[in-house]
């Protein structure tokens, strides 16, 4: 193959019980400060939320019988990762800093529905 067959992730798919699309809407937007963007009709029908901050999508589905994703997670890069930690911080949500990777200053959190999320600074 002379051309890599990846080149970028398009989305990722985040799951949370059926009726949480308020509860993402306050997170994704209201503190991570993603925006929604508009599922086409025939995806709307089965709930869920679609939210972008530049290239990175994240998609929220609902799943009847939902579990959280505790271990495996997407891994964000941040912009101003001191900023968002601030916000993130004061909105109440647990940072936990992970300095594991020598020179990778990067945490984790929890959506509202326990599913985890990487932040990495730049």
């Amino acid at each position: 193959m002379p051309e890599p067959p990846f080149v970028a992730i398009d989305h990722f798919q985040m799951a949370m019980p059926p009726g949480g699309e308020d509860t993402a809407r306050k997170f994704y937007c209201g503190v991570l400060g993603m925006a929604e963007l508009p599922k086409p009709d025939e995806l709307a029908k089965s709930g869920g939320a679609w939210f972008s901050s530049g290239s990175v999508q994240i998609h929220v589905g609902s799943e009847p019988d939902f579990h959280p994703a505790r271990k495996a997670h997407p891994a964000l890069r941040c912009s101003d990762y001191d900023a968002l930690i601030a916000v993130l911080r004061s909105a109440g949500v647990n940072v936990i800093e992970d300095a594991r990777i020598p020179g990778v200053t990067r945490c984790h959190i929890f959506d509202p529905f326990g599913n985890r999320i990487e932040l990495v600074a730049m």
